[in-house]
């Protein structure tokens, strides 16, 4: 039976990955290192693309990712939204795939809004495209306060030098599957919702 880590934990391999994101991954370890609750900024389209989402939302494509499926690569949750990790052509390829599906108003470019009335934005960012990344270090308070839209944390950390990325149809399947379940979902949340913590060595 595999056990469950503590997943909101950047291991050193895993922010080397991150890094390597950058032009100057050196550069960037050595800010880390020095100061290891420092958020920065990486560009998207080489080593990952980020699909970003509001984080209710995002939380239940979470749950299904876990849940029903493959388990996810890395996710953060930054200003109110929900940042999972993808494949590099993810941001390309999801809006197409939206559209497809019906929930999008258009084609155009790979990094516009892609939404439709039953799904709040799903924004996706790739190619030319930054996102903030969290410090790899959460706070050490024992007595951790509750999270604001402004907090910046690791719901699933990297963790290896090579973490596993869902693709843009992993990602769709799971949108759907979030879509209808928020048709089920009581008005009442579920109690302790940023307690709950995902084995990643399901990952595949």
């Amino acid at each position: 039976m595999s056990s469950a880590w503590n997943a909101s934990h950047v291991t050193p391999d895993g922010a080397a990955w991150l890094a390597s994101a950058g032009t100057y991954p050196r550069s960037t370890l050595a800010l880390w290192e020095e100061r290891p609750d420092a958020p920065v900024v990486l560009p998207c389209g080489s080593v990952f693309d980020v699909v970003s989402a509001p984080a209710l939302f995002g939380r239940r494509m979470l749950d299904r990712l876990w849940d029903d499926g493959p388990g996810s690569g890395p996710v953060a949750e930054l200003r109110g939204r929900m940042l999972l990790f993808a494949a590099p052509g993810t941001a390309q390829r999801l809006p197409a795939l939206l559209e497809w599906e019906e929930w999008g108003a258009g084609g155009g470019d790979a990094r516009e809004t892609c939404r439709t009335d039953a799904v709040p934005p799903l924004l996706c960012h790739g190619t030319g495209d930054a996102v903030t990344v969290p410090a790899p270090t959460q706070s050490a308070s024992p007595v951790t306060p509750a999270p604001t839209r402004s907090t910046a944390r690791w719901l699933v950390a990297p963790d290896t030098r090579q973490p596993w990325l869902p693709g843009p149809e992993v990602l769709l399947w799971a949108a759907v599957r979030a879509a209808r379940s928020a048709v089920r979902i009581s008005i009442f949340p579920p109690p302790d919702q940023g307690a709950k913590v995902y084995d990643v060595s399901r990952r595949r």
